[in-house]
């Protein structure tokens, strides 16, 4: 019988369409029975990926847009325009789901709710007391111990690591889903994650 699959979503932490399609992912993973590999990372500029905001404003414009069409389409609570958007860190966040994920507990449904946090609730995912409130409402006090900055020098090796794997394998956008070595840019491109996951399994 052939190993499991493994689904690996690179992504920004503060990225709406990784907040998209988090659980849709998640759910396609649980359902061909693979394993489930989160990988934040930032913008690889250096594949040409482009910063929202120095985007010229058409563009800018244009997300925007998409953001309110897909937001009515899954029917998601999204902030058109979040309080804390763009993030003044996504690395605190993003160490603490690589923590978490190390140590065995619910990564997943952190890293969700810290998107949820930013795009739905208004609320500083770049603030390490409120990423502590969200751990402990989704990983329990060992999750708390988890958040923290400056972050253990393991967790953003890997971090790091995150970085140079994505710029290799040639991604520039979030979320980016990997299975057995193919990408697939986007939530919108989730139909075929499942396809290449029910033929991998």
């Amino acid at each position: 019988m052939p190993d499991a699959p493994t689904l690996q979503i690179f992504y920004g932490i503060s990225s709406p369409w990784a907040y998209f399609g988090a659980e849709r992912a998640y759910a396609i993973a649980r359902k061909h029975g693979a394993r489930l590999e989160l990988r934040p990372i930032r913008v690889i500029e250096a594949n040409g990926g482009i910063p929202l905001r120095t985007r010229a404003q058409p563009r800018q414009d244009y997300h925007a847009l998409e953001l309110a069409r897909w937001r009515d389409f899954l029917g998601m609570p999204l902030n058109l325009a979040p309080r804390f958007y763009p993030c003044r860190t996504i690395e605190i966040a993003a160490k603490a789901v690589i923590a978490a994920q190390r140590a065995g507990l619910d990564a997943p449904g952190f890293s969700f709710a810290v998107q949820r946090a930013l795009w739905a609730e208004e609320r500083d995912i770049a603030d390490v007391a409120t990423l502590k409130e969200i751990a402990r409402a989704t990983m329990g006090e060992e999750g708390v111990a988890l958040v923290r900055d400056p972050q253990l020098p393991e967790i953003t090796a890997e971090w790091q690591g995150n970085l140079a794997e994505a710029e290799r394998i040639g991604i520039f956008g979030t979320p980016t889903y990997v299975v057995r070595g193919e990408l697939f840019w986007g939530q919108d491109r989730l139909d075929f994650v499942d396809r290449a996951l029910a033929k991998a399994s």
